[in-house]
């Protein structure tokens, strides 16, 4: 146990040559080192997501590295929603007694749905525990969850794998920034045609 919370702690003070260091040690294993390390930020948000995203990037790659921070990312979030809805409401309403302002943050997951998901899911800053926690509690059906989940961080981490990326060479490929921007319009937009499609806000 020692062992593990001195590891934890290394990696939450590491800066990004640092986690490389640690992810290439375990190189052995393949990919499961840059899956399973984002999948744990999910659990564990004080560990440094942004620096694991780029340290994969520039490991394994941009497209695989991309690849392998998404999977950990959606797959972390994915068991926290599903552990918070099978706790049920009696958690949810000792958690509103508790926070009654937190009410309207239920309501406004609930009635806009996709939007605030993806959006949420977007940034990089977000406590995305907490999004996870409130959406698992909330009345939001798990497709809508999937949906903004997937896509939203499909944006995150491919903003933050594309700017990281040999980032020595990014004053000199200015289109990343634009690529960047490019990608999180597009995937907003294409986000809410299918909400209006097929009415996935519920």
């Amino acid at each position: 146990m020692g062992d593990w919370q001195n590891w934890l702690d290394d990696i939450k003070n590491m800066d990004i040559d640092g986690i490389q260091k640690t992810l290439e040690s375990y190189s052995q294993f393949g990919p499961l080192p840059g899956i399973l390390l984002p999948l744990s930020e999910s659990f564990l948000p004080f560990l440094p997501l942004l620096l694991i995203v780029a340290a994969n990037a520039n490991i394994y790659g941009l497209g695989l590295g991309f690849l392998f921070s998404w999977i950990g990312v959606v797959a972390g979030a994915l068991c926290v929603f599903g552990i918070s809805r099978s706790l049920g409401k009696n958690v949810k309403n000792r958690l509103l007694r508790r926070f009654p302002k937190s009410e309207r943050f239920f309501n406004w997951i609930e009635k806009r749905g996709f939007t605030p998901l993806f959006l949420l899911a977007c940034f990089p800053f977000t406590p995305s525990i907490v999004i996870n926690v409130v959406s698992g509690f909330s009345k939001v059906p798990f497709h809508t969850f999937l949906l903004a989940t997937i896509m939203g961080k499909a944006v995150m981490i491919f903003v933050i794998s594309l700017i990281s990326f040999d980032i020595a060479n990014l004053v000199d490929e200015p289109w990343r920034i634009f690529v960047s921007i490019t990608a999180v319009l597009v995937m907003w937009v294409g986000g809410k045609t299918l909400e209006n499609r097929y009415q996935v806000n519920g």
